[in-house]
């Protein structure tokens, strides 16, 4: 285990966002469903991505990267009759390609490690055997699938998490009869359905929104494209977050139509006082008199660590609701999250489903637990930018789950981070 100092300092400069994890993940996985050659680019190797890569290969898909530029085969894919999945740490890749796999007639197995095995799959374990696929498992991970996936009407939950949802809308084109997906209950996390449906669109699959849900027709194919990813949001708002707190950071390729819900970043940075410019693909944040707000992170999960970073030099009581669904990420991110920012001398309340944040002068510094989560780490890093004193923290390198190059990017803007 590594563990990484950030020293005070005042961020100034430009970077650019990577490419989108979730947009890469979405586009891995239709350009092996295309059955042709297709290249994704640009694409960083996170952890998680090499775990999708990993899987598609499983399935028999075969890839090659080279500047950045992923090319992916998908001639042999579902070929084998037989394949073994391993997820290692990531949610998307493991329900997006359950029932991917069941589609295809695969027996597979699906594996994981950290925190993964331990993750919902219940909703898939109660919905498949209905479908014509039989599902073994102890409760988790392992899980072992067999025949093939029916088409029919799938009843599920909008709450818990909408990788189900994007994992069905992947798989459904593929069968013979048409499709239905009914919410039982109302939608979070919109931003990436509309994701996983636009990439979709790329590929030449059409999905067609209901009142209740989504229609999908059946005996559609993935036409082989060569796909262009758009910049993250979400790993942008790190360091649009230490621009507000503690100077002036541009950060370039932000598509403002992006689909990512996390793109509201730049609207709750105005809406908490720092000023906020956009001109194209590039957003610049400056340091302003901060103001509490209140926060909805239904559609915008992956923001709540860094947003609460940021309620801490904000003066007044931040609330951040409607995000339950966080405890159940790669730690307990309301409990993680408030441990870190308490640790380093705010004033954070956990709720059952939120954050209670009250302002204080400035962070004082000091060391915190990383929980081996990459946004805990990343918020640790962006808090140095208003703290007095350094902050430690350990699992440095739980940041190349989502983002390998975070420790030169934040360099960029002028941090100063020591891995020992």
């Amino acid at each position: 285990m590594s563990n990484v100092t950030f020293a005070p300092f005042v961020p100034s400069g430009t970077v650019a966002a990577p490419p989108s994890k979730s947009d890469v993940h979405r586009a891995i996985i239709c350009a092996a469903l295309s059955k042709g050659v297709c290249t994704i680019s640009p694409v960083a190797l996170s952890d998680d991505i090499k775990a999708t890569i990993g899987c598609v290969e499983a399935l028999g898909a075969t890839t090659t990267i080279e500047n950045s530029i992923l090319t992916v085969d998908g001639t042999g894919i579902f070929q084998g009759e037989t394949a073994v999945l391993d997820c290692h740490e990531s949610g998307s890749t493991l329900r997006f390609l359950i029932p991917v796999a069941a589609a295809g007639g695969v027996n597979a197995v699906f594996n994981g490690s950290g925190r993964l095995p331990e993750r919902p799959i219940g909703i898939y374990t109660d919905m498949l055997p209905e479908k014509g696929v039989t599902c073994d498992t102890q409760g988790g991970l392992p899980l072992r699938i067999g025949g093939r996936l029916k088409s029919g009407v799938f009843y599920v939950p909008g709450d818990v998490s909408s990788q189900f949802i994007s994992g069905l809308l992947f798989a459904l084109p593929l069968l013979k009869g048409d499709s239905d997906i009914i919410l039982t209950s109302p939608i979070q996390s919109a931003g990436y359905i509309n994701m996983t449906i636009r990439t979709m669109s790329k590929f030449g699959i059409e999905v067609d929104m209901t009142d209740r849900g989504w229609h999908v027709r059946g005996g559609q194919h993935y036409i082989p494209t060569d796909y262009t990813t758009d910049g993250d949001w979400s790993q942008a708002a790190f360091f649009l977050v230490a621009g507000a707190v503690g100077g002036e950071v541009t950060v370039n390729g932000c598509n403002i139509d992006s689909s990512q819900g996390d793109r509201k970043i730049a609207a709750l940075l105005r809406e908490f006082g720092a000023e906020v410019q956009q001109d194209g693909g590039s957003i610049t944040v400056k340091k302003a008199p901060l103001h509490a707000v209140t926060i909805d992170a239904a559609q915008i999960p992956d923001l709540v660590p860094v947003l609460a970073a940021c309620a801490c030099f904000a003066e007044g009581t931040t609330r951040i609701v409607n995000a339950a669904r966080l405890r159940i990420k790669e730690s307990d991110r309301l409990k993680t999250t408030a441990a870190l920012l308490n640790a380093l001398g705010g004033k954070v309340t956990e709720l059952p489903d939120g954050l209670e944040i009250t302002g204080v002068a400035s962070l004082q510094g000091g060391s915190a637990e990383g929980y081996n989560d990459h946004r805990i780490v990343m918020a640790a890093a962006t808090c140095a930018a208003g703290a007095f004193g350094a902050v430690s923290c350990t699992d440095a390198w739980s940041v190349n789950k989502s983002y390998p190059d975070f420790y030169e990017a934040y360099t960029a803007i002028g941090g100063k981070p020591t891995i020992h």
